[in-house]
């Protein structure tokens, strides 16, 4: 294959808009996530314990590589000469654009390659427009044109192009904090994009809480809104004339219908959405009646959450090479998504006359992204960019200036928030909130960050009704996207605050305010769906409030404070739960074994630092005794499961679904982003179904056989074994007193049975696992919580079932029936929850206004911990997050902020050991309920108890209740001034 690589090293990923795409780690020894052959030995020990994690070696000798490690120079098959190139970015966002004064940089520093807006339009280079995912979600423009004013502080403006790597690092130098290069004409004010959506969630309980509401977005519908200006627009109450809003009129993740007729979508949805205003209108008459009513308590807020740097160890960066002789893309990127990268690249070169492209060749790193690196826009600017190297491979590459100035960002959130309470029993009865987030000047997610944002809001309470609307607006501030915590850190760290002060208003304990309201099982969220098993909220809360940290607060503070002078003591809690899962959450994988007893497994899921990989074959170790000793991750190509899609599983409406259905190869979504900790259960769950259907159809009727051998029927026979008596243990099965087995005994008879010795298998959760039915040679009929199914039979199976296996040497079965979850259930808008709890211990410099974390203890139900190692890891760096948006992380908006290419870590204070009581963290993780209990994921919930906890640690200390994040020494000095 071109490039130097075998074709084992590359895999084809299919053809996108004619082009044929495929994908490969880095080079030779590098590609440890598509095919990395035999894993480590050792890293697992004789109880079947992860020692370290799989790659735990590779790391630390070096061969964890990342993107920005390597020039063209270490890619096989490309040119040795590497050129470079950087972007001229505006630092003003209220003039138009004329142009650049080349003449500030010497002669001698005179780019080979000045390209405008206009230059890229000419040549029919621009932004991606996937329709899945919306209109402008990558933006307008690549570079801002001449003549109109940049959407966002830091966009682009210019791209300089060097062959020469000495002329372009000391031109880049020089103009970095020039303020003159730039032309600006006349002042015309911010110009951003159109405002990106609004979406209001309202809920009125029935008689029983769970009951059949009132009304509910589950049962009813979401109510979508248009914007004027920054105000929303929501449908009258009055059913008068025809409402179409903007917001359902997009595609985009967790919400909306799609691109489609406006008549058709105000006639499905006006009536519904008329009865949900009439609800909120209703649900505003209920809390002005509560102000007039001295038995209940109103509680009104303001809150602030600002934007957020993620931080990444790696900044943006990216190398394509195009090789017009053979008219092919090479292209090496760092993303949380090289999938995502690869076809929408496809999209954006098919229809290019100057630069045809048939085929893409893309390379992809190790990275971590905390979001950042979820849906950027950067690897297409790499694209745009390696058309005009003259031949030579086009590297851009952020340094940490850049990265500040145009890197995605955590939202800033603006937020009104009201809530009702009883004052006698201190039960909540209302919750009202407007959640505004500011995207920035590029759409991104921006909408679903808000939407997931107020559906989140509720935290852990039960509130029989609830109106909280989201808005998304766009800005001159630098985009915004899905940065990890995903809207939730900044909406329940308000709601977490206002509960400590109403417990405080109605004098009682703050952990006992919580107990009367937690949500119960099978109690309903704001949206109406019930969530997944028991929440065991109060089981957390009954834990806390007699931790020493809380029992002895009062007392511990009269000590303290009485010790230190100018010092004041405080701790302070927080419980919230996190949903994870996208809502189109899939898994694929093929595992098999052979007739020795050696386990084979490819697998769509990527490692992006978290440790999945290791967890995934700690799953087929836990269910058959033994892990893989062969391992692929990242394939995206499985030649068992020919399948298709249309890629839009939030926007097909509830016929075309059926009616796709009916093609028995036919997936609402293939594979899985990295994203939402959706890893260990979401694409974990199809690792789990396979193990378990190994063991169900091949190693169960083995062991019985091998039971069975023997006078009389053997050993089984004069007991009563069934699959469920069956465990795995080191190495192997055995359990209900029978004779353990070795795994290599079970696989050398399964085979010689020919008996099903390998899987393949896809599944999809829209909060709901579709389930197939399937005629299983040998078995019958059965109903699985799978879409598409393929098995493998042993070396001794018959001929007649050999010569089914015609796909990819497996029989696929053409599923019988398929149920696929209702497409209302989007509006649900999430099951999957994961709790984290968090007290803190704290003291206040009542003179600088600093903030001494002492200690900290976390309560944490993660379900079944796969690896403990890696869960203790996610805490442990989830706790300094946490720490960092609480206290010290914030970024200005807008020109005294990152747009203006000034900022960097000299600036912006990260918390380092010495802030986040390193040697005095202490966690309790609840047991599973049983055996079966399933892993859930944590990665972002950690990080989100402990800033309200700070804040209200900070309350009890001073006395002084912070609701504009972060609370700086600054701020709190002048509280106390």
């Amino acid at each position: 294959m071109a490039g130097g690589f075998s074709r084992r090293d590359f895999i084809k990923l299919g053809t996108f808009a004619g082009i044929t795409v495929t994908l490969a780690r880095l080079p030779l020894a590098h590609a440890i996530e598509v095919h990395s052959g035999l894993g480590a030995s050792g890293w697992m020990d004789k109880e079947g314990q992860a020692r370290y994690r799989w790659d735990a070696i590779r790391k630390v000798t070096g061969q964890k590589v990342f993107a920005r490690d390597f020039r063209a120079m270490n890619l096989p098959g490309w040119p040795k000469q590497q050129a470079h190139a950087f972007f001229v970015k505006a630092t003003q966002a209220d003039k138009v654009f004329e142009g650049v004064a080349l003449e500030r940089l010497s002669k001698d520093l005179q780019p080979d390659r000045v390209l405008f807006h206009e230059d890229m339009e000419r040549d029919g280079i621009t932004v991606p427009q996937p329709a899945d995912l919306g209109a402008d979600f990558y933006g307008q423009y690549f570079l801002t044109p001449k003549g109109t004013t940049p959407p966002m502080l830091g966009h682009p403006v210019a791209l300089l192009v060097y062959s020469d790597f000495d002329k372009f690092e000391a031109a880049k130098r020089q103009l970095r904090f020039d303020t003159e290069f730039v032309l600006y004409g006349k002042t015309t004010g911010p110009k951003p994009p159109p405002n990106f959506g609004a979406a209001r969630y309202v809920r009125i309980a029935g008689a029983d809480p769970k009951g059949e509401p009132e009304y509910s977005p589950l049962q009813d519908a979401v109510i979508w809104g248009s914007l004027d200006g920054a105000t929303a627009v929501w449908p009258p109450a009055d059913s008068k004339g025809m409402f179409v809003p903007q917001s359902v009129m997009h595609k985009h993740r967790g919400g909306g219908t799609g691109n489609r007729d406006p008549k058709q979508v105000a006639d499905e949805t006006y009536e519904p959405m008329q009865r949900g205003m009439a609800a909120a209108a209703a649900i505003a008459q209920d809390i002005e009646a509560a102000r007039q009513n001295p038995e209940k308590i109103v509680l009104e807020r303001h809150g602030y959450s600002p934007s957020i740097d993620p931080s990444a160890m790696e900044p943006d960066n990216g190398n394509a090479w195009y090789d017009a002789s053979t008219k092919t893309l090479h292209l090496l990127v760092a993303a949380q998504s090289p999938y995502e990268v690869a076809r929408v690249a496809a999209f954006m070169v098919k229809d290019n006359k100057r630069f045809p492209v048939e085929h893409i060749e893309i390379l992809t790193g190790t990275t971590v992204g905390y979001g950042s690196k979820d849906h950027s826009i950067f690897p297409f600017y790499v694209v745009a960019a390696c058309f005009y190297g003259d031949g030579l491979p086009v590297r851009l590459a952020n340094d940490r200036y850049e990265q500040f100035q145009m890197g995605i960002k955590r939202h800033s959130f603006d937020m009104d928030v009201s809530i009702t309470a009883d004052r006698k029993t201190g039960k909540f009865e209302i919750m009202k909130g407007q959640y505004t987030c500011n995207g920035g000047g590029r759409a991104n997610f921006s909408f679903s960050v808000a939407q997931v944002g107020a559906t989140a809001a509720q935290s852990i309470y039960y509130f029989p009704k609830s109106d909280l609307a989201s808005i998304a607006l766009s800005s001159r501030a630098v985009e915004a996207g899905s940065m990890r915590g995903y809207g939730t850190i900044q909406t329940m760290t308000m709601t977490e605050l206002m509960v400590d002060e109403l417990a405080e208003e109605l004098n009682l304990d703050a952990i006992e305010l919580r107990r009367r309201n937690a949500l119960l099982p099978n109690y309903p969220n704001t949206q109406g769906a019930v969530q997944l098993g028991e929440p065991r909220l109060v089981e957390m809360l009954d834990k806390a409030i007699k931790h020493p940290l809380w029992v002895d607060k009062d007392q511990a503070k009269a000590k303290f404070d009485a010790a230190n002078p100018g010092k004041k003591y405080g701790v302070g809690f927080a419980q919230v739960q996190k949903d994870y899962g996208t809502g189109a959450d899939t898994s694929a994988l093929v595992l098999e074994f052979d007739a020795s007893g050696n386990i084979t497994m490819r697998h769509c899921l990527q490692e992006i630092g978290t440790g999945a990989t290791t967890a995934q074959q700690v799953m087929i170790q836990d269910i058959l005794g033994q892990a893989p000793e062969t391992v692929e991750f990242g394939v995206t190509e499985f030649a068992q499961l020919p399948l298709v899609s249309n890629w839009s599983p939030y926007t097909t409406t509830q016929d075309q679904q059926d009616k796709l259905a009916e093609n028995p190869y036919w997936v609402p979504f293939l594979l899985p982003a990295m994203s939402a900790s959706n890893s260990v259960y979401f694409i974990g769950f199809g690792t789990r179904q396979a193990a378990n259907f190994l063991l169900e159809h091949s190693l169960w009727p083995a062991a019985k056989a091998i039971w069975s051998d023997g006078p009389g029927g053997g050993q089984i026979a004069a007991g009563q074994v069934s699959l469920a008596d069956l465990r795995a243990y080191p190495g192997g099965l055995g359990g209900a007193g029978m004779s353990p087995i070795p795994f290599a005994e079970l696989a050398r008879k399964a085979h010689e049975m020919g008996l099903i010795t390998g899987v393949a298998l896809h599944c999809f959760s829209r909060w709901e696992w579709a389930r197939g039915s399937f005629d299983i040679p040998g078995v019958g009929e059965r109903t699985l919580p799978v879409d598409a199914l393929a098995v493998r039979y042993g070396d001794k199976a018959s001929e007649a079932l050999k010569q089914r296996m015609t796909t990819g040497g497996y029989d696929y079965l053409k599923r019988s029936k398929i149920v696929y979850p209702p497409v209302q259930r989007n509006n649900a808008g999430v099951t999957t929850y994961t709790p984290a709890a968090c007290l803190a211990e704290l003291n206040v410099n009542t003179f600088t206004g600093e903030v001494e974390v002492m200690r900290l203890h976390s309560l944490i139900d993660p379900g079944k911990i796969v690896v403990p190692a890696l869960v203790s890891g996610q805490q442990q760096g989830g706790l300094a997050m946490g720490i960092g948006h609480a206290l010290m992380e914030e970024l200005p908006l807008y020109e005294d902020g990152p747009g203006n290419g000034t900022w960097n870590f000299n600036r912006y204070t990260l918390p380092r050991a010495k802030n986040v009581a390193v040697w005095n963290q202490t966690v309790e993780y609840l047991a599973p309920l049983s055996d079966t209990s399933p892993p859930k994921g944590m990665a972002e919930v950690v990080m989100i108890p402990i800033v309200s906890a700070i804040g209200n640690a900070v309350a009890h200390a001073v006395g002084k209740r912070f609701y504009e994040l972060p609370i700086t020494a600054e701020k709190i000095k002048e509280a106390l001034a």
